[in-house]
């Protein structure tokens, strides 16, 4: 099992393993979550929703739901910017505060959430840019 305790980590991790899905569309955003369990190791990844290219439909019943089955301590909620420009937007900072109290009252840590662009670093993190409390 994959470490996944940094961003870098999760999008490394976003490389090797969703483009194969095949319900990945790189020309859509799609909506990951992995699953970690205490020691920050990935049990696995759920592909919890596909939208349209710059807008995604999440909540949280379909987020925490494969967590809560698999007993997962954290999870990193991950999706990509078709365009490629990895900055998040207010519905991106929006979505990602209401999936950490959802996680908080599950008692699941959500991590972090990692927005996949293309180009280096590749990625931006919600976590590492501030947004998380």
């Amino acid at each position: 099992m994959q470490i996944c305790d940094t961003p870098q980590g999760a999008s490394n991790y976003w490389r090797m393993h969703v483009p194969t899905n095949p319900y990945f569309n790189p020309e859509c955003e799609c909506f990951v979550v992995l699953i970690l369990n205490t020691r920050r190791k990935v049990k696995g990844h759920h592909m919890v929703s596909v939208g349209t290219l710059d807008t995604i439909l999440v909540h949280p019943r379909e987020v925490f739901r494969l967590a809560i089955v698999t007993n997962a301590a954290a999870v990193v909620l991950m999706h990509n910017h078709p365009s490629g420009i990895s900055e998040p937007s207010e519905a991106d900072i929006k979505v990602t505060r209401d999936l950490i109290r959802a996680g908080q009252l599950l008692k699941i840590e959500v991590l972090d959430h990692v927005i996949q662009g293309r180009g280096l670093p590749g990625y931006s993190s919600l976590r590492e840019l501030g947004f998380f409390c």
